[in-house]
């Protein structure tokens, strides 16, 4: 495959400090004793990223750095960028250098590149699917703890949108905020009460009743998420939301499901499984003694 541009990494300063734990992980206090035992010192490398499966790919930086932390000196030649297509075969990055520190950094580079591949790969299945419908796919918080930041930038390699980052993003008011506080109306009034102007608001409903007590509060949420809806009653919901807020669509969303639900005119389809259930993407490191 050609070069691409791909998509603008993550800032080294989010990616280093991840990549570096995942190393002292591996790694532990006596270092790669097997590298040290079976490869004389000073013994130098070549070794080659391949894909050896379809799909898309992210995390390529976090991979580097993982090489670069362990040998400075390393040569790397960069074939792909995140977002690039991939087939079997596929050269990816290539990289010259120490040949303990290749091996001592090649799997946590791939667990990290196959990890965030196979988000990227995901996604971008979903996205195919609904092509054409203008729904956005996106994911949920349902992340890896630790991992978020770069989850979220995978889904965005495969063509995906992200949902918030964060708890302090905005707000979404779900089922268990409305139960303790005793109904829609009373979650948004006191939501409206507590935020600043800035701040974007979405409401959780579980049913078309629900959704008429949205659309009937004085100062409407920006969105609304219709959660494990059925097809004709999102629908109905797109229609008495009659573009007035932006429509989200949630729960029990699959490649089976997601182009019908595309199809009812709901502006977002949002799922936790892009993070939570991904296969990892194959890809191995193929090493030849120089």
């Amino acid at each position: 495959m050609t070069k691409t541009a791909g998509i603008a990494p993550p800032s080294p300063l989010l990616i280093e400090p991840l990549v570096r734990a995942a190393l002292i992980e591996d790694l532990g206090l006596g270092g790669d004793i097997t590298s040290e035992a079976t490869i004389p010192a000073g013994t130098r490398t070549l070794a080659t990223l391949v894909a050896r499966r379809d799909g898309v790919l992210a995390g390529l930086d976090c991979a580097l750095t993982a090489f670069r932390l362990l040998d400075p000196h390393v040569e790397i030649d960069v074939g792909l960028r995140d977002g690039a297509r991939l087939e079997p075969g596929s050269h990816i990055a290539a990289f010259a250098g120490d040949a303990r520190a290749i091996l001592g950094a090649e799997r946590t580079a791939l667990n990290l590149l196959t990890h965030l591949s196979g988000i990227a790969s995901a996604t971008a299945a979903y996205v195919a699917a609904v092509a054409g419908t203008g729904a956005i796919i996106c994911e949920t918080r349902k992340t890896t703890p630790g991992l978020r930041a770069l989850e979220k930038y995978a889904v965005r390699a495969g063509g995906g949108r992200n949902h918030r980052f964060r708890l302090d993003d905005a707000v979404l008011i779900k089922d268990n905020h409305i139960a303790v506080a005793g109904g829609v109306a009373q979650a948004l009034a006191a939501v409206r009460a507590r935020i600043g102007h800035l701040v974007k608001v979405e409401i959780e409903v579980d049913t078309l009743a629900q959704l008429d007590e949205v659309l009937a509060f004085p100062d409407r949420p920006d969105a609304v998420l219709l959660d494990n809806f059925a097809l004709a009653d999102l629908a109905e919901g797109v229609r008495r939301v009659a573009g007035r807020l932006v429509v989200e669509a949630s729960g029990g969303v699959t490649l089976d499901t997601v182009a019908a639900i595309a199809a009812t005119g709901v502006d977002v389809i949002s799922l936790g499984a892009l993070t939570h259930s991904v296969r990892a993407l194959d890809i191995g490191l193929d090493i030849s003694i120089r």
